[in-house]
């Protein structure tokens, strides 16, 4: 059976499809088979992320190992039951095909709540949140109070975990490992990046997660998206010498994998 990598929050902006380009070709360079789901079936972004590095490689004519990116297929709906939902098995349909020739497949949820990414969360074996460093992403979690203090409750995004968790439960399956990424993290040692610190660590004792360092603010990110490029890839591509922003963010890049604690995973770069 596949490890099941599911990156999602409902809320955009967070980087969840830089996270699971670099996640699933770090993956693939690392000799895993690593097939991909985008469903977020309007932007797709990371859909065109990896169908501009398939591009990139064909007209450099280099050679490079990617995650091998699925659609969904079409279900007719002639074949379902009464209420039955097509996604339901679209989704599942998918997983199916994949599971037999991969290690790993990593499936990219919209920033909003949709019934696939509802599902999809159901089948997550790991669950990667990116968060920006921000109590406007935090409240997606958990709710608090007007000093950032005292959590209060928690939130939509959280409760739909918990739903997925049960599920899973019921269907005799596994606890879903959950890791929330701090992503956009300043270098300064700021007052609001050590309230969130303690209101991360405070949360993930009741509700159940792993928080991992994600990847600061950096302009490599952005330029590497049109060619679908990762930064494992650089040197493959003709870059003699990183710089210090390139190597800091490599180095992001292997502690993130090195927290997900992946089944098999050997980080080697």
């Amino acid at each position: 059976m596949a490890h099941i990598i599911v990156v999602g929050n409902e809320k955009g902006g967070a980087g969840k499809s830089t996270v699971s380009m670099h996640v699933a070709t770090a993956l693939a360079r690392m000799g895993h088979k690593i097939s991909a789901l985008d469903l977020d079936l309007r932007q797709r972004t990371f859909g065109r992320y990896i169908e501009n590095r398939k591009s990139f490689l064909a007209s450099a004519n280099l050679d490079l190992p990617s995650p091998t990116l699925c659609e969904l297929p079409e279900i007719a709906p002639e074949t379902l039951r009464p209420g039955e939902n097509i996604y339901d098995h679209r989704l599942s349909a998918a997983v199916a095909s994949m599971e037999p020739s991969n290690d790993f497949i990593l499936i990219d949820c919209p920033g909003s709540h949709t019934r696939l990414s509802q599902v999809a969360h159901s089948l997550a074996d790991t669950l990667i949140t990116p968060l920006n460093d921000s109590f406007v992403d935090f409240d997606l979690l958990a709710h608090t109070d007007s000093a950032g203090e005292k959590i209060t409750g928690p939130s939509v995004y959280s409760e739909m975990v918990w739903n997925a968790r049960q599920l899973r439960a019921q269907a005799g399956l596994a606890a879903i490992d959950w890791i929330v990424v701090r992503n956009r993290m300043g270098a300064q040692r700021m007052v609001n990046k050590e309230k969130m610190e303690r209101a991360l660590a405070n949360l993930s004792k009741r509700i159940g997660f792993r928080v991992a360092p994600g990847f600061n603010e950096r302009v490599i990110f952005r330029e590497l998206f049109p060619r679908g490029l990762t930064l494992l890839d650089l040197l493959d591509i003709g870059v003699k010498q990183l710089n210090i922003s390139n190597v800091a963010a490599r180095q992001e890049l292997r502690d993130l994998m090195k927290a997900l604690d992946l089944p098999g995973v050997t980080v080697d770069f």
